[in-house]
């Protein structure tokens, strides 16, 4: 009989008596309580007609429900996490998108989304908290007719767990379905790489409805018998109250959120030195090298920057924690199979620079109903990443940039992250990116929103002259705008694609 790969399997990792989820003022969730929670949840789903294969939508705010009812929900069918801020529309269209025959909201939610369930047919479960059980405890329960569910009992390997819609910066967004398989492996390729164990306990602040937050933040620690804290998401203003109360070993986020916990380290020097951290890790997006080292010196311990994206149910490649870490890569591969591949199918040597693709147990089968997008993503059985990148004779990743983000200047191809990294080798520079601004005659210009230091001071004429020592005059932007804060994705990215548009920038003449 082939070994369990799934949700309910992972659990199994931990002690019956041993925390498995954390959150403030709350007694802690033991795995034995979260694998009874997790039977009741499959014998509740299926007293309401809902079982293996359909499509349950959970709209929760972050925290230990929202951490406790994907487990659950996806051990009996699939589990579809929204993100909470949408508006009634969006809810509409992605709860109609993946065919979710029912949604889960939290007692006496007012969200939008219970009317867009209710236009469309939607059933409504409600989750009630149950913190005396623990944190993320919860029951759950429906006015709607009850009824048997088409294929009942638990998941197994090869079913649907979590299924989710790419970003769709530049197109309709594609539904990436993701089985137990898929995730089972990419929980036990983070928890490797990172070498947890049932003593560590991580912090999480990553929204609970992305693949970063959901396998990095949750699953990985559970599949070695660790803990969880979850908090109600990410506030610079409360990471270190969050850090004291927990009692972390280590935490994963964005770049974004760490430059903004880099800047009030040093008021907090009293907590970092309680609760020394044993690692950070980094994924998402890339991480400056310059943050990297000031994280390093506030923290004091190591940085680790891994390489994911939904499609692979997050981590694809990983820097080891310690000496062998090299700042500026990725990383080696850490789970999947990762070679780079030319634009007609070949796989490219050492040094070589092409597309980085991916092939192994973690990565998705393919989108669901989008037969032209495997086509395109698909070669050979390798999934192509869309990173244009290098690997060394090492075997380090390097990501020269993302193909779709490649800005086209008349023919000559910048990379964004290369002029990211130069700006922000100036000392009054807090935050960079660099994207495409609409070009009448070129096509596509140079461009630049950044962030200052508090208390620095630089104007763009200074910023523009200082990148001229470093880059070709065709790689200096031409543009720089320097704003309080450069707009994010919903899970805390700087996206470049489409930001001239977010920034009212036109085509220059």
């Amino acid at each position: 009989m082939p070994a369990d790969k799934t949700l309910r399997a992972l659990l199994a990792s931990g002690q019956s008596d041993a925390a498995a989820i954390a959150a403030s003022g709350v007694p802690a969730l033991t795995y034995g309580a979260f694998r009874q929670l997790v039977d009741q949840t499959i014998e509740t789903l299926n007293g309401h007609g809902i079982g293996r294969g359909d499509r349950v939508a959970i709209v929760l705010p972050n925290g230990p429900e929202m951490a406790t009812t994907f487990v659950a929900v996806a051990s009996a069918a699939t589990a579809a996490p929204l993100n909470p801020g949408y508006r009634a529309d969006e809810f509409e269209f992605y709860m109609t998108d993946v065919g979710a025959k029912a949604l889960v909201v939290e007692e006496g939610s007012t969200s939008p989304a219970i009317a867009a369930a209710n236009k469309i047919g939607i059933r409504i479960i409600t989750l009630r908290p149950d913190p005396a059980k623990g944190a993320g405890a919860f029951t759950l329960s429906s006015d709607a007719a009850a009824g048997g569910a088409g294929k009942g009992g638990a998941a197994e390997n090869d079913d649907t767990a979590l299924i989710l819609h790419t970003s769709g910066t530049t197109s309709r967004p594609k539904i990436v379905p993701l089985s137990h398989r898929n995730v089972f492996a990419s929980a036990g390729n983070i928890a490797s790489s990172l070498e947890l164990t049932e003593r560590d306990r991580a912090l999480n602040i990553m929204p609970l409805f992305h693949i970063h937050g959901l396998i990095a933040g949750v699953l990985a620690p559970l599949s070695r018998g660790g803990s969880i804290f979850c908090t109600p998401g990410f506030n610079a203003l409360k990471f270190f109250a969050a850090m004291d109360e927990a009692a972390p070993t280590w935490y994963t986020a964005v770049p974004t959120m760490h430059q903004a916990i880099v800047a009030r380290a040093a008021n907090n020097r009293s907590i970092i030195e309680r609760h020394k951290l044993r690692f950070i890790r980094s994924s998402s997006s890339a991480l400056p090298p310059q943050v990297i080292t000031e994280l390093e010196a506030a923290f004091g311990t190591h940085v680790t920057e891994a390489y994911g994206m939904t499609e692979a149910a997050h981590q694809m490649a990983s820097n080891p924690l310690g000496a062998g870490r090299r700042p500026g890569t990725v990383g080696r591969a850490a789970g999947p199979e990762v070679a780079i591949m030319d634009t007609i199918g070949l796989i490219l040597g050492t040094g070589e620079t092409g597309e980085i693709v991916i092939r192994g147990e973690n990565v998705t089968a393919g989108y669901e109903n989008n037969d032209k997008a495997n086509g395109e993503a698909f070669t050979q059985g390798w999934f192509r990443t869309g990173d244009q990148g290098t690997i060394d004779s090492d075997g380090y990743i390097s990501i020269t940039g993302r193909l779709k983000e490649i800005i086209n200047r008349g023919g000559e191809k910048v990379s964004p992250r290369e002029v990211d990294e130069v700006l922000m080798d100036h000392p009054a520079v807090a935050q960079a990116v660099t994207f495409a601004l609409p070009h009448d005659k070129l096509g596509e210009d140079v461009a630049a929103a950044v962030v200052l230091r508090e208390g620095q001071a630089a104007t763009e004429r200074e910023l523009r002259d200082f990148a001229s020592t470093r880059l070709a005059n065709f790689k200096v932007p031409r543009k720089i705008l320097l704003l309080d804060e450069i707009p994010k994705g919903a899970t805390g990215k700087l996206q470049r694609i489409g930001l001239a548009e977010k920034l009212g920038l036109t085509a220059e003449q």
